[in-house]
């Protein structure tokens, strides 16, 4: 299978960024389509692409857009969810900072779909040079006149704001991204009523991630059968796969959906030198993790479903066979534990206790019943909590007992953590160290 660069095409041009050069490649040509045609013509057409959410759940974008009630008196809103923060995604930032007018263009588009007259982007407040790059990107649309009254004698009206958020991984979720964006603290809503009914401001809102707002362009401008060519049939198109850990080359990989690992290895030039694939997220540290065995199952929704994980945010962190499973495993239920936004108890207490109990078992501080305890306080927080952070935190950890149950007791056997790099040898490469 061949990558197919659609997003990322010309992300190496100097000042990839700007509106002249977005426009030299066929930038706002879809706008200009769209703008012409019956709002309900775009959604059937996205609709009908398959486009599928490429923040991580997967729901069909154009069905999403559906459920607007239209020409109702009411305000609607779109809200595009910029707030990557799930540990090791990193799709959206780059493709905000070499093509920002891609996501521009389908924010107009998205919004003349759904009949909303204000949109907004909620990006990470960390990333300054991304906030800088895409403010500067919607100055230069309203410039041109594609932002503001009256877009192109059209009659249409759209305002466009791009607000920093603060910091917290809980308002990557959609319904927190809503209160933060409100001006109160992030925590998830109760849901029903869902955000197409009462969103923003209490108004029906679509939310959609960067990377599906920025696909949108192009569907319009060569039509869903052209997206459809590419991917499977339940996931069709193409999409953005964020290779990081370690590889040979890690980066972003623009491929069809149903790609393997191992093909977009042979891309990223293999695993480092010297060392073997020993485990790897198919979605982010969310997901349930893979092994070695699972090379060859494609990465789509369907294919990384039926392997006992979910294909997330397709942030495919790589890790080799000198990685102590344990210890990253209790790095990122740390950073759970961290990141708990502290409405309901069985997330905020239990991460606090898998965190502590892991440390132990990282340490060789534990012994056998120590794992049990493990498996029974993620049972409480998986599935009870109020919001999908519970079932997060409770993946790497479930996944990583059911393929390397075995290090774990090598640690509590040894007393210590047998992955020591001032060793000449590791647990797992020939003989377990002494």
């Amino acid at each position: 299978m061949t990558l197919t660069p659609v997003l990322s095409r010309y992300w190496d041009e100097a000042e990839s960024w700007s509106i002249e050069t977005y426009r030299r490649h066929g930038g706002y040509e879809a706008l200009h389509k769209a703008l012409y045609r019956d709002p309900d013509e775009i959604i059937e057409t996205v609709k009908e692409s398959g486009l599928r959410g490429r923040g991580g759940a997967g729901f069909s974008v154009g069905t999403k857009w559906s459920f607007i009630p239209q020409n109702d008196g009411a305000p609607h809103y779109l809200v595009v969810n910029a707030d990557e923060s799930e540990p090791g995604t990193c799709k959206d930032m780059p493709l905000l900072l070499a093509t920002p007018h891609a996501l521009v263009e389908g924010a107009i588009i998205a919004a003349y779909a759904i009949r909303a007259n204000h949109a907004f982007v909620y990006v990470r407040g960390e990333v300054a040079s991304v906030i800088r790059r895409l403010r500067t990107a919607v100055q230069e649309a309203y410039d041109a006149g594609l932002l503001g009254r009256d877009i192109q004698g059209t009659g249409f009206d759209l305002e466009l704001v791009v607000h920093a958020g603060a910091g917290a991984y809980i308002c990557g979720e959609e319904t927190a991204l809503l209160d933060s964006l409100e001006g109160r603290r992030g925590q998830p809503r109760l849901r029903p009523p869902f955000p197409a009914v009462a969103g923003l401001y209490a108004r029906p809102t679509v939310v959609n991630n960067v990377e599906s707002i920025a696909s949108v362009p192009s569907i319009v401008q060569r039509g869903a059968q052209w997206f459809r060519s590419m991917g499977t049939e339940k996931s069709p198109g193409f999409t953005l796969y964020s290779l990081s850990g370690h590889v040979q080359r890690p980066g972003q990989y623009e491929a069809p959906l149903g790609v393997t690992l191992r093909e977009l290895l042979d891309y990223a030039g293999g695993v480092r030198a010297g060392h073997t694939l020993k485990f790897w997220t198919p979605g982010g540290s969310s997901t349930p993790i893979l092994t070695a065995e699972h090379l060859d199952v494609p990465l789509d929704y369907e294919g990384v479903g039926a392997a006992g994980s979910m294909l997330g945010t397709k942030a495919l962190q790589i890790f080799d066979d000198t990685t102590c499973v344990v210890r990253s495993v209790l790095r990122w239920t740390e950073f759970y534990a961290h990141e708990s936004c502290g409405k309901c108890t069985p997330c905020r207490e239990g991460t606090y206790w898998l965190a502590g109990l892991l440390r132990r078992l990282e340490a060789g501080d534990a012994d056998e019943r120590d794992i049990d305890t493990v498996l029974d306080v993620t049972d409480s927080v998986v599935g009870k909590s109020f919001c999908a952070l519970g079932d997060g935190a409770g993946s790497p950890i479930l996944s990583s007992l059911q393929y390397f149950r075995d290090e774990y007791l090598a640690h509590i056997e040894l007393g210590r953590c047998p992955f020591d790099p001032a060793l000449a040898t590791v647990w797992g490469r020939g003989e377990a160290v002494s």
